[in-house]
């Protein structure tokens, strides 16, 4: 079967610009690529069609011939310096290819070059430490941060005002060259543009032509309630100016907890220790303690233990993604009296005596450990 016109084939005109030609292909291929089109016998061969125009009228030479020649002037060109298939066949094609692959998968090309040298800029990351209450209850907060922004005299061209970049005579505005080793072609970045596939002849003063400036800027960040350790809040459009217009990066706010005097947290719950004094722990009594949203009182009871906890609902913190309040768990500590006077010893000695008459009712704990302690040692 005769094959049809590459133009045709694309729908394109027959002077459309290589731009034109990739957007032509890009959607070409998103129609009829073999993963979107399992068993289609139709649409692979749409696609390897496709293809092949792209490839032939990408080709400053090739599309010369076929211009001139028609399919008999590149029938017997692909393999041979060409962009046709190996290793040397992998300039704008590839770059095509790179996108719609991305599409088709959901992989956008982050950083990736574009057409003309065009990269997306940078992500950014910022550490912000706050208090307990902060996250718990939401803030609004300011940063500052470094970064690279758009010049503002040239608009990120890099150029004078008044004049523009020029394409790469070198790589043509691909921002790679072909180099032939032996047997072999590669591509590799143009060394004249770096990469970006023009030139500034005239630079712009105030970037020295690198179309990007680096300043501080201050932003101001809403932090929902409920956020925790390592939560991030991402500013879309507020990382690195992009390079040749290209889309600038995020900023990722990523949450710090502070340490806090009286609670840890572990997820929407807090804890806390509780001192209590001897007395209230052993004949019971009503202690305050602090929560995020006020004072709270506990009843102890009596003959209370150190290392129990006592759990008040609803005094923890609501999740961001969440729905339930966490609690609050206040873990007992009994405090061992300091600096006594004569008069309080001697009363505790007086106690300890009684105590000692009959330890199995006063004292369980101990007199139940002693007594494993005696087993143990004995024959």
């Amino acid at each position: 079967m005769a094959k049809r016109d590459y133009y045709q084939v694309l729908g394109v005109n027959r002077d459309a610009s290589e731009e034109d030609l990739k957007k032509a292909y890009r959607k070409l291929a998103m129609k009829h690529h073999p993963d979107r089109n399992p068993d289609d016998k139709g649409s692979e061969e749409k696609f390897k069609e496709a293809k092949e125009a792209y490839e032939v009228l990408t080709d400053p030479k090739k599309r010369a011939a076929y211009d001139q020649f028609g399919h008999a002037g590149v029938d017997g060109m692909a393999g041979m310096g060409g962009r046709g298939p190996g290793p040397e066949g992998f300039g704008g094609f590839a770059d095509a290819f790179g996108d719609i692959f991305g599409e088709i998968f959901g992989q956008g090309r982050t950083g990736a070059r574009g057409g003309n040298g065009v990269f997306r800029g940078a992500d950014l990351r910022y550490n912000l430490e706050l208090a307990l209450e902060e996250a718990a209850f939401g803030t609004e907060a300011k940063i500052r941060i470094p970064t690279l922004e758009q010049c503002g005299t040239c608009h990120g061209s890099g150029a004078k005002p008044g004049t523009q970049p020029k394409t790469c005579g070198t790589c043509h505005g691909r921002g790679e060259v072909r180099v032939s080793q032996g047997f072999f072609s590669i591509q590799q970045t143009c060394p004249t543009c770096q990469g970006k596939g023009r030139v500034v002849a005239d630079p712009c003063k105030e970037c020295d032509g690198a179309g990007r400036l680096r300043k501080h800027k201050t932003l101001s960040v809403k932090i929902p309630a409920g956020v925790d350790q390592d939560d991030r809040i991402r500013l879309a459009g507020e990382g690195e100016a992009g390079v040749n217009g290209g889309p600038s990066g995020d900023l990722y706010v990523v949450v710090q907890m502070k340490p806090h005097a009286v609670f840890q947290r572990e997820g929407a719950d807090l804890h806390c220790e509780m001192p209590i004094g001897f007395a209230t722990a052993a004949l019971g009594g009503e202690i305050e303690i602090p929560t995020l949203d006020g004072q709270a009182k506990i009843r102890i009871p009596a003959e209370t233990q150190t290392g129990q906890v006592f759990r008040l609902r609803n005094k923890g913190i609501r999740p961001v993604r969440g729905s339930v309040t966490g609690d609050l768990y206040c873990h007992v500590a009994v405090e061992t009296p300091v600096k006594l006077t004569a008069r309080q010893k001697e009363l505790l000695r007086e106690f300890e005596a009684i105590n000692l008459k009959d330890p199995e009712a006063h004292t369980p704990r101990s007199k139940g450990f002693f007594d494993k302690v005696k087993d143990f040692f004995s024959p």
